[in-house]
């Protein structure tokens, strides 16, 4: 493998700033040498970077991102979706470049506990390419209404997935994770095969309220990892359906009013009855759309969006 990996260690700054500069000033981006001898763009700092011969290709490319990303999910960024400023602080100079990058991702989740995000910025450099990392301050959009894109294209939406008939579409590398497509409803499904089904406790109405706080707990923290799934199951295999950025469906302050609340749970829980679907996120667009995030409990999980006629 044609691939070389900096990333800045601060006993070889000085030597490290003329392999990124090298690596970076191909894009025209401007730089310069922030506190500490520490190397930015704008706000953000140039972490290091990775350059190829040959272009990345498959598992070549994500074994990249992972080795900087850890465990975390790299995000990919919509060129359509709501643009946050710290992000685009980054990428503005290089969109107005000859130098365009060719994908940008970003990951919230990193090992080490540091809170701020990092960007990956995957650049051309003559037959090769060069993926350029940043440590940004925030994302630091402002909450946007949640809105469905006006013109959707299923060779951009389904990218990463293969069509079976007219209305149908399976992932390419997740089986489990289907389409259906028609003139006024996009539904995305997955299914986990072998899923222990969710159980509700039949006794519950007649608990004390702090053993029904014991119980909605780990609901919710169920519910809360069954959403994140669903997001990197459907809001991560598709590409420009809303204009969230993905990792805006993580953030409270963007879904805390879709999200189902601690008393439809609890309602749920009294009843003691498991319903066909639990509704973890639903909401209406300011055109009358709907987005629906459901799963069944037992492994069937769901997104479905209705558009206007």
């Amino acid at each position: 493998m044609s691939y070389e990996l900096r990333i800045m260690k601060n006993s070889y700054i000085s030597f490290l700033f003329v392999l990124l500069a090298a690596a970076v000033m191909c894009a025209a981006a401007p730089l310069k040498s922030g506190k500490g001898a520490k190397l930015t763009s704008g706000s953000a700092i140039v972490m290091g970077a990775v350059e190829s011969k040959n272009l990345f290709e498959g598992d070549r490319l994500f074994a990249v991102l992972d080795s900087v990303g850890g465990s975390g999910t790299w995000m990919e960024w919509d060129v359509n979706g709501v643009k946050d400023p710290s992000v685009m602080e980054v990428l503005n100079p290089l969109l107005k470049s000859s130098n365009k990058p060719k994908m940008v991702w970003v990951l919230t989740e990193r090992e080490d506990g540091n809170a701020k995000p990092l960007m990956a910025v995957l650049l051309p450099k003559g037959n090769g390419e060069t993926i350029v990392f940043y440590e940004l301050k925030s994302l630091d959009a402002k909450p946007e209404a949640l809105s469905i894109n006006g013109v959707l294209d299923p060779l951009v939406v389904l990218r990463d997935y293969r069509q079976v008939n007219d209305n149908e579409f399976v992932h390419r590398d997740q089986p489990n994770l289907k389409a259906y497509v028609n003139k006024n409803i996009i539904r995305l499904s997955y299914e986990k095969r072998g899923e222990n089904p969710l159980v509700l406790d039949p006794g519950f109405s007649k608990k004390n309220m702090m053993e029904k706080r014991v119980v909605l707990r780990d609901f919710e923290d169920y519910f809360k990892y069954e959403y994140s799934l669903m997001l990197r199951a459907f809001v991560q295999s598709t590409r420009s359906i809303f204009n969230w950025q993905a990792w805006h469906w993580y953030m409270p302050s963007w879904n805390g009013k879709f999200m189902m609340k601690q008393d439809e749970l609890e309602a749920i829980l009294n009843r003691g009855i498991t319903p066909d679907f639990f509704i973890l996120f639903k909401a209406t667009t300011p055109k009358g759309e709907s987005i629906e995030l459901r799963t069944n409990g037992s492994g069937l999980s769901v997104l479905e969006v209705k558009t206007k006629n």
